[in-house]
């Protein structure tokens, strides 16, 4: 399975990086943003079976000692749904969050079981400089297109192949701080062209950063980069100098792209200025803290952000979005105190196994380990305080990314399972095999619930578009308003 398992990874991720950056040249009947929500959920219910059956064979259940947090979390997701279970389509997104954090766990230790753990880092840092490479250079051609049809607002149309802007920079919270490591690491880092290669794609995606005063992704990486310096320590300075570098280099291109050449070209040029306001988000957090306290600890349900009746004046005076802006406050709204407490306690356990592999690191005399935890480590950290204020666990191109970047930290932090001893195969086979009837059933369960959340949602749009005066907002399809508050449905 070992010599399988790189194809298949690259082939993996080369396939996610295609629909998420050229998704508007590629033929998907069905639309990006749902493509990539199918690729999501189907992806994680094929995943979730074949790695637990090999896992638990491999190594049985030694493994789930070291699950057990995220086994706790997808728990309290699926109680939610059975608890909740008169809420339209509940199971959908539950089982999406179920499926998610086990499956980046899984990730991690099957990574880890098979000794893959550095070739899947570099595979995926690798195509990540590339994709962006190509990604930057096609944005430059539409930008020299616009200017010569002068256009002033560049923002409008750069980036392409969103729902909307900032479901974008969720994927440069993600990639930005990994993108260094393309050409600190592996066989390609002394070779000219490629390092040029990577600087270009990271600072043209810099530059779409601050075109779109992605304030979010800004404050995100600052705080993840800092964090992740300041507990690598010396050991993680070259990955440092090379993220700095980068970023100098992206704000000179937006000067020089964004400012001095529009200036001679257009009169009316306009450029997005980074807000100092909550843009707001406080009506959005109110609503949601009030929610969360509604039912407490168990919260108000699966989607009844959309469905539920608005408890604060401020929210129902203020315009409406398919969930908050914050995914903990939306998870505390609509799944309970019980589940952020269960989250906690995952992240302590995180945080235990990143202090003992940052001792490592910083013990050994390869710096190549603390790089690889460095660049990680960032992202994550990035990722996870941008989704404090945006919905970095709803769009599925984030998400998409995010399994990997999480599931690769995980292995990088994550403690070797002992392989389980040859002894009694009868009795593992039967382990493995009650297990996928178990997991699988549920998974097909749960991904009938997807499609037909798909076709009802589908058969409302009409409705919606002709009855509602609200503007379609995305959540877990694009058309996100769906299921609603009674006195909007039909």
């Amino acid at each position: 399975m070992g010599k399988l398992c790189n194809p298949v990874f690259f082939v993996t991720i080369f396939t996610i990086f295609l629909s998420i950056f050229f998704a508007n040249f590629l033929f998907m009947p069905l639309g990006d943003y749902t493509t990539q929500r199918i690729m999501l959920t189907h992806g994680l219910s094929i995943f979730v079976v074949f790695s637990l059956a090999f896992l638990a064979w491999r190594h049985g259940c030694k493994l789930f000692m070291g699950l057990w947090p995220a086994f706790m979390i997808s728990v309290i997701f699926s109680l939610s749904a059975i608890v909740f279970n008169k809420n339209a389509f509940g199971v959908t997104e539950t089982g999406m969050y179920a499926a998610f954090f086990v499956g980046f766990v899984l990730l991690g230790f099957l990574s880890k079981s098979l000794n893959k753990t550095h070739d899947w880092v570099l595979l995926f840092s690798y195509l990540a400089a590339l994709m962006t490479a190509f990604y930057g250079a096609v944005s430059v051609m539409i930008y020299l297109f616009l200017l010569s049809d002068g256009v002033a607002v560049f923002s409008d149309h750069l980036p392409w192949g969103f729902v909307n802007i900032r479901y974008w920079s969720h994927i440069a919270t993600w990639l930005l701080p990994i993108l260094p490591l393309a050409a600190l690491v592996g066989p390609l880092k002394d070779k000219h062209l490629w390092r040029f290669l990577v600087a270009f794609g990271s600072s043209l995606m810099w530059w779409i950063v601050f075109l779109s005063a992605a304030r979010g992704s800004i404050l995100g990486i600052t705080f993840g980069v800092m964090l992740a310096a300041v507990l690598i320590g010396r050991s993680a300075t070259p990955w440092l100098f090379m993220f700095l570098r980068y970023l100098v280099l992206g704000l000179l291109i937006w000067v020089l792209l964004s400012v001095v050449i529009p200036s001679f070209i257009a009169d009316d040029m306009v450029l997005r200025s980074i807000k100092t306001t909550t843009s707001g988000r406080m009506p959005l957090f109110t609503e949601a803290w009030y929610m969360s306290l509604e039912n407490f600890p168990f919260g108000m349900g699966p989607q009844s952000w959309l469905t539920h009746e608005i408890l604060s004046k401020e929210y129902l005076r203020s315009p409406k979005f398919g969930h908050p802006h914050n995914m903990y406050l939306m998870w505390a709204a609509e799944y309970g105190w019980l589940l952020i407490g269960a989250l906690l306690v995952f992240a302590v356990q995180s945080m235990r196994l990143f202090w003992r592999q940052r001792s490592e690191v910083r013990a050994a005399n390869s710096s190549e380990p603390a790089l690889l935890l460095a660049a990680f480590t960032a992202s994550v950290c990035a990722a996870l305080f941008h989704a404090g204020v945006s919905a970095v666990f709803i769009a599925p191109g984030s998400m998409l990314i995010g399994f990997f970047v999480l599931g690769l930290f995980w292995a990088l932090i994550a403690p070797v399972v002992v392989v389980f001893k040859q002894a009694q195969p009868k009795r593992r086979l039967v382990f493995v095999g009650l297990l996928v009837v178990i997991v699988g059933t549920l998974c097909t369960y749960w991904l009938d619930d997807v499609w037909g959340y798909h076709t009802a949602m589908r058969d409302d749009l009409d409705f919606y578009q002709k009855n509602v005066p609200i503007e379609t907002f995305p959540r877990f399809w694009s058309h996100g308003n769906f299921p609603r508050h009674p006195d909007q449905m039909p």
